[in-house]
């Protein structure tokens, strides 16, 4: 069995910083790394972590540098990709001794991991809130799944290509190219896990007979209120990752960011 988890929008800051002023996402961030050390002794080895963007708030390198020391002591695999509050030269320089990222251009990577192969795509507008998939990262991943064959597939992207009904999120969604992503899966022949960030909620779908699944934020959320009057800003909610197994298929189970008290007899 290869397993991973999935973490998403921890919008790390230099230290000493607080997003909006307000929202400390360091903290969160240190809490979760001790849940994922302790998660291993319940499930097992845990084959690496993918992070579906927002890995920094500000773009900054002192934040990417911080969001690299939480993580080390977990010894970990690590695969990240861009959100619209990245800026991809500094995300470039962050992780670039991984080996998984291209050289230059967009933040299109390709990896085995166990028996999966993952696939990320960069959907960053840099100065924007929205995203796209670009004629480029289209076709990068149509190449990728035409050498592929039937292999099980993890696909990765920050903003979903489907509405989740939050209307000031949806307006900052994927601003082209989730059409062509359907027809792209469409005709792919083995299994394919979709997975997103960008909408701080745990919402599963479908796409072209594929699921979709965004993740929680580590450090917060948004109110799901599908009005269209709807209050817009975040709530202090940490949101904990998503485990994802494949072994016959795949699995996916929410890890909430503590443990809690018990288990206590019943």
């Amino acid at each position: 069995m290869t397993q991973f988890l999935q973490i998403s929008d921890t919008h790390i800051v230099k230290t000493g910083s607080l997003v909006s002023g307000r929202l400390d996402t360091a903290s969160p961030l240190r809490r979760l790394a001790l849940r994922i050390a302790e998660l291993q002794f319940e499930v097992g080895p845990l084959d690496g972590i993918v992070v579906t963007g927002d890995v920094s708030d500000d773009g900054t390198a002192e934040s990417y540098a911080l969001f690299q020391s939480i993580l080390e002591p977990l010894n970990l695999p690590i695969f990240c990709i861009p959100g619209n509050h990245d800026a991809r030269t500094p995300f470039r320089a962050a992780f670039e001794e991984a080996g998984y990222l291209s050289k230059t251009g967009r933040l299109d990577w390709h990896y085995e991991l166990g028996a999966l192969q993952i696939i990320g795509l960069d959907t960053l507008i840099e100065g924007q809130g929205g995203g796209e998939l670009t004629n480029d990262t289209l076709e990068f991943l149509k190449a990728c799944l035409t050498d592929l064959t039937q292999a099980p597939v993890v696909v990765m992207l920050h903003h979903p290509p489907f509405k989740s009904g939050m209307a000031f999120m949806d307006s900052i969604g994927l601003q082209r190219g989730t059409e062509q992503l359907s027809q792209i899966l469409a005709e792919y022949k083995g299994e394919v896990l979709v997975l997103c960030g960008h909408i701080h909620r745990n919402i599963s779908t479908r796409l072209a007979g594929h699921t979709v699944i965004s993740a929680p934020s580590v450090c917060s959320s948004f109110l799901f209120n599908t009005h269209h009057d709807a209050p817009i800003g975040f709530l202090k909610q940490e949101g904990g990752a998503l485990l994802h197994q494949w072994a016959d298929g795949f699995k996916s189970i929410r890890i909430d960011p503590v443990r809690g008290d018990g288990p206590f007899a019943f």
